[in-house]
């Protein structure tokens, strides 16, 4: 079976053309076909030789996806449904926000961690996407919707940490000059904690913003909100949060899911509190988006307004995440890679 050359960094792109004998320059010609022009063929790359057209042809493949489905939400948020050679599916959302438009990215099919507001994790962990498969939902995006996206966020289906060398890769031919050219603050990593991958992406040399699926301020609620946190509790995902703040500079926001009755209390907001101003963190606030298989209900907006007052009182930086996309599946915790239209 061929090679995806997708798949491959511009260094190993390098790698890759020194061992057919060719001068190293080609190898970035064939980076910018693929990443800056979207070329779906090496016959597509005017500027190489035909002989080394041939030559690649006969060792790599093009790799693509294809659009399963495309749905606009009333308040103009895409989601796209795509479909991969294997026949399993995952799916990209779009935001549009005034002067900003927001991917947000998968990284697996399915989800091996099961957090039980989250419909990703329902089937359990499928399989990884390879760097293909996470850069082309980008490329492809912006093909079809004929757009530059400006900010990217690996908040998709999966946990991006757990296909942490995929992700990097991605990450990095994503932020290229040569490649899609996105600066490395406009991309987003979202972790449910897995504190390893947090310890290893803070030193690859890139700006990446942090964003960690915190949705519990103690032990034992954490362990049945993310159930990762009983392999890494809080106490070693707070350090690990603070090696990445002091260590990159980048301030690290802590995501928080409201769910009625359950983490929405004026105690669970000064623990809360308590944790964002010891890590200087943000803390970014959103509603839980109904979810029929999971069966849990979002805060009233009266309990929203006081948790997010305690915190602003403790001298916390709060916002409240607006849930955008909700008619189409599309906010946060909804995906499935699953058809909405019959």
């Amino acid at each position: 079976m061929k090679k995806d050359i997708r798949d491959l960094t511009l260094e190993e792109l390098k790698e890759e053309v020194a061992g057919m004998g060719e001068p190293s320059h080609r190898a970035r010609q064939i980076f910018l076909w693929l990443n800056r022009k979207n070329a779906a063929s090496f016959g597509e790359m005017t500027d190489l030789p035909k002989r080394f057209m041939a030559k690649l042809e006969r060792r790599f493949a093009v790799g693509t996806l294809g659009l399963a489905e495309r749905l606009v939400s009333k308040d103009g948020t895409e989601k796209f449904l795509w479909g991969m050679e294997d026949g399993e599916y995952v799916e990209t959302v779009l935001i549009r926000e005034k002067g900003r438009r927001t991917l947000c990215l998968s990284t697996q099919v399915g989800c091996r961690f099961k957090c039980p507001f989250c419909a990703s994790g329902m089937r359990g962990l499928i399989r990884n996407l390879r760097v293909s498969e996470i850069v082309n939902q980008l490329l492809l995006v912006q093909k079809v919707c004929d757009c530059r996206v400006t900010n990217v966020v690996f908040m998709g289906m999966g946990e991006p940490l757990d296909n942490y060398d995929n992700l990097v890769k991605a990450i990095r031919i994503i932020n290229h000059p040569d490649g899609v050219g996105l600066g490395a603050r406009k991309i987003t990593v979202s972790t449910c904690g897995v504190v390893p991958g947090i310890l290893k992406l803070k030193d690859i040399g890139l700006q990446v913003e942090l964003s960690v699926s915190l949705h519990a301020s103690s032990d034992s609620l954490r362990d049945e909100l993310v159930p990762v946190n009983r392999k890494y509790p809080l106490r070693k995902l707070i350090s690990a949060c603070r090696r990445y703040y002091e260590e990159t500079g980048r301030v690290v926001t802590l995501e928080y899911t409201l769910i009625k009755d359950k983490n929405d209390s004026a105690g669970d907001a000064e623990k809360l509190a308590v944790i964002a101003k010891d890590l200087k963190a943000k803390v970014n606030l959103i509603a839980c988006n109904p979810i029929a298989e999971l069966g849990r209900g979002r805060s009233d907006r009266k309990s929203i307004n006081l948790f997010m007052e305690r915190l602003r009182s403790r001298g916390v930086t709060v916002t409240l995440r607006k849930s955008r996309g909700t008619d189409i599946l599309a906010a946060c915790g909804q995906l499935a890679a699953r058809r909405v239209s019959p």
